[in-house]
């Protein structure tokens, strides 16, 4: 009887042996990295693509706070051609300099006029804790460097640090747009 046993349960094992053999041959293991999806479209590069001026990947706004700032930017563009865009984003990805990334960010997206070059960006991070204004090169003769730190420094930072985004970037916008006019 424990030789019968004993038959079986080699008959057993390799069968099984042989089932394992025959998915690993179907089946080939491959070292492509796992693919992750996020909140927004990597479109040709590692930058996301924006499709429209308050880009809010790390839901910091509410429903009410965004289509307030949208209308802000829709009307100052209006009435001027200057073209704002808002992001907030959890990571900048491969990019080791906050900076940099913000800067092409939105020449990725052509934010402003090609002819003009008056775009301005605050691309921005609670996760990372990091924030940037950034200006075309028309704009920059406007609203130049030293008025944007100051911008970020007194109006926008300050609210920030109280957990106040909203409040934050839209007192930096409408300081933003009376200087910018």
């Amino acid at each position: 009887m424990k030789a019968i046993l004993k038959i079986i349960f080699i008959v057993f094992l390799t069968i099984s042996s042989c089932k394992t053999k025959q998915i690993e041959k179907t089946e080939p293991k491959t070292n492509a990295p796992k693919v992750e999806f996020s909140a927004y479209d990597l479109g040709k590069s590692d930058l996301p693509r924006l499709k429209r001026q308050v880009n809010d990947y790390e839901f910091v706004f509410t429903m009410e706070q965004l289509e307030k700032l949208t209308l802000m930017i829709r009307e100052f563009e209006k009435n001027t051609t200057n073209q704002i865009a808002i992001v907030s984003i959890e990571s900048i990805g491969k990019y080791s300099d906050f900076d940099k990334f913000a800067v092409d960010l939105s020449n990725y997206n052509e934010i402003g006029l090609k002819e003009k070059d008056n775009g301005l960006s605050i691309v921005f991070s609670t996760n990372l804790r990091k924030i940037k204004i950034t200006t075309g090169f028309g704009t920059e003769k406007i609203l130049t460097d030293k008025i944007c730190k100051n911008i970020l420094d007194q109006t926008i930072i300050p609210e920030f640090k109280n957990g106040n985004y909203y409040n934050g970037i839209e007192k930096g916008l409408t300081e933003i747009m009376a200087k910018w006019k």
